[in-house]
């Protein structure tokens, strides 16, 4: 699939949209708990993977995970970690609050890089992870003070994998080696399902459960995972963190009018420091490289 530039942005911007249905699919759900929810998504995510990563790779898919070393196999722990903490903590919390708390990934993955790996981070980025963290902070302390934190903090654990998953791409990258992303999502989604398949017993999804699941698995994360893998032949690392800011303000309007999930002015406010701060780091960087 070649594209270009623009073609890329829209596909981009459609990844977004298809990221940030989860939440309001889950809200639709009559029986599917926890991880059950996340069981059913990951394993239709895995059927989907086995369809769409031959497709786009051929067989040569399946080699790559075959080769593909420490590095790949830590990668797909952090995605088996992202998928769950995902879906546990959106049964767990409002989306708003999942989503802005993932929206923090580019600034947490910049801090760890700048401890494992000697990256420097430039002062626009460093005040941005200042104004983002007061955002996080002015949201924990109203979930703390209403006691409602456990959700929020299951959700801190998709930056934080997401964080540690690009580290380690990085710092194997730097050594020298070429590690493919897409295989690694296939080994993270079949670790969720087997690590939660046990916890989601004895199942309660109806069939009406099962079939959203399954759209989830599909639509919502095996495609859009693998057009995002073609938009990044074509577009900047910046522009792809700035256009997955979208998810949040998607997901978070999504679940507004779609399960009349109206978030609360706290969130508002923070998420609005987090994404405005993601926004304004990339915008300025982007402007500066131009």
């Amino acid at each position: 699939m070649k594209l270009t530039h623009t073609k890329a942005v829209f596909l981009m911007v459609a990844v977004t949209l298809m990221w940030s249905i989860a939440g309001v699919v889950t809200r639709q759900l009559e029986h599917a708990q926890s991880f059950e929810i996340t069981f059913w998504r990951s394993f239709f995510t895995v059927l989907s993977l086995l369809v769409i990563l031959p497709f786009f790779q051929g067989r040569e898919v399946f080699a790559k995970i075959r080769r593909g070393g420490v590095a790949l196999w830590v990668s797909g722990v952090c995605w088996s970690f992202m998928f769950t903490a995902f879906m546990v903590a959106l049964t767990l919390t409002s989306v708003a609050n999942v989503l802005v708390t993932m929206a923090a990934t580019p600034f947490i993955t910049a801090l760890l890089a700048r401890v494992f790996i000697g990256y420097r981070i430039p002062m626009r980025t460093g005040i941005a992870i200042l104004v983002a963290g007061a955002g996080i902070a002015y949201m924990y302390a109203s979930q703390i003070s209403g006691g409602q934190v456990a959700g929020t903090l299951v959700a801190f654990c998709v930056p934080l994998a997401s964080a540690v998953n690009w580290t380690v791409v990085q710092r194997s990258q730097s050594r020298g080696l070429n590690i493919d992303l897409v295989p690694a999502v296939l080994v993270g989604a079949v670790i969720s399902s087997l690590t939660t398949l046990p916890l989601a017993m004895p199942f309660q999804a109806s069939g009406h459960d099962v079939g959203l699941l399954a759209l989830l698995g599909l639509v919502q994360l095996a495609i859009p995972c693998a057009l995002s893998v073609v938009c990044a032949r074509v577009l900047k690392a910046p522009e792809i963190a700035l256009l997955c800011s979208l998810e949040a303000i998607f997901g978070i309007l999504l679940a507004w009018v779609g399960a009349n999930e109206v978030p609360s002015q706290t969130v508002l406010a923070g998420g609005a420091l987090v994404i405005g701060a993601l926004m304004a780091n990339e915008l300025v960087g982007w402007r500066q490289r131009a």
